[in-house]
């Protein structure tokens, strides 16, 4: 996983903007959180981070040009929300659709997946668990601390999070008010407890889910071991033992892509992902595309080559030279 920031965040008042040109690059500017982004639509990649820290509280909205396969840890003792920009296009959470009227929620330190489609914007509030469970206490509000993190989506009734959506658009406002920055926090802590105030668990309704998620993770996994070695679909069903076709609907349910094309993916983005390093740790000049391809599975260099370009619309020599 890169920890490089691509560019030095930018500050304007108290927000912090943040710009990369490369997925995983973009993951690792936001702060305090452990990330690995994988581009999965063709093209090249932009994307943004407008921060607000608080001591023991993060606000943040993200914007991404390509769909993505992340893998996300938060800071430990804390919880975060995702809400999802209006109109947004369906994402998921661990296999779960996010619906309009549904938002995301995961504690700290704890692994979950996002797969987000094209163009995708979203507001973060991450907020440490002991500040926000006193909160609550202050206000006569008990949480269930299980319930809110146990399944990862949360039902919200439209109006509270036109409420919320609306805060958050003028918080992370370029042209901020004077608002001083301690009432900045406990309004947003404010609406947090609105939030799970009216929210609704939105678990998996069938256990075919927990079938498919189990399949998907299995898989996943003996692939993060095999990294370099050519694995086939009919290799894969052994390993997991099922068919072809659950394997395949295991896969489009839960990430939305195919076994075959998260294989492919997953492994282009492991080679850009050891070229950008190389290219800023300034190794570039002894590093051999061929060789990083090899080693990520690839042995028709000519056909990686053209699947490398096609993904991130650059050749494999261009992100090697590369320099912002």
């Amino acid at each position: 996983m890169l920890n490089v920031n691509q560019n030095a965040p930018t500050w304007v008042g108290e927000v912090q903007i943040s710009e990369a040109h490369d997925a995983d690059l973009h993951a690792s500017n936001l702060t305090n959180w452990q990330q690995e982004y994988d581009q999965t639509s063709r093209g090249s990649f932009y994307g943004s981070i407008v921060e607000l820290p608080f001591d023991g509280l993060q606000v943040f909205r993200e914007h991404t040009s390509q769909a993505l396969q992340q893998k996300c840890v938060v800071w430990p003792d804390s919880v975060w929300l995702g809400i999802p920009l209006e109109e947004q296009p369906a994402s998921r959470i661990n296999g779960l659709t996010i619906r309009p009227d549904t938002i995301m929620c995961r504690p700290g330190n704890c692994e979950f997946q996002l797969s987000t489609p094209e163009d995708y914007d979203l507001f973060g509030l991450v907020v440490d668990q002991k500040n926000l469970l006193k909160l609550a206490d202050i206000h006569g509000l008990d949480l269930n601390w299980k319930e809110l993190t146990e399944h990862g989506r949360l039902g919200v009734p439209d109006k509270t999070l036109e409420e919320v959506r609306f805060l958050l658009h003028r918080l992370l406002s370029v042209e901020q008010n004077e608002t001083p920055s301690r009432l900045q926090k406990d309004i947003v802590l404010m609406a947090i407890l609105e939030v799970l105030k009216v929210e609704t668990p939105q678990p998996a309704k069938t256990q075919s889910y927990y079938h498919r998620k189990k399949v998907v993770d299995c898989a996943r996994s003996f692939l993060d071991q095999h990294v370099d070695a050519p694995v086939t679909v009919t290799q894969l069903c052994e390993v997991v033992s099922v068919s072809r076709r659950t394997l395949q609907y295991s896969f489009e349910s839960i990430l939305g892509v195919s076994p075959i094309q998260y294989l492919r993916f997953t492994r282009l983005n492991g080679v850009r992902r050891d070229l950008v390093k190389a290219s800023f740790d300034g190794t570039s000049n002894t590093i051999n595309v061929g060789q990083i391809a090899a080693q990520w599975g690839f042995w028709h260099l000519s056909q990686f080559a053209k699947d490398y370009k096609q993904l991130f619309g650059e050749q494999p020599s261009q992100t090697l030279d590369w320099r912002c």
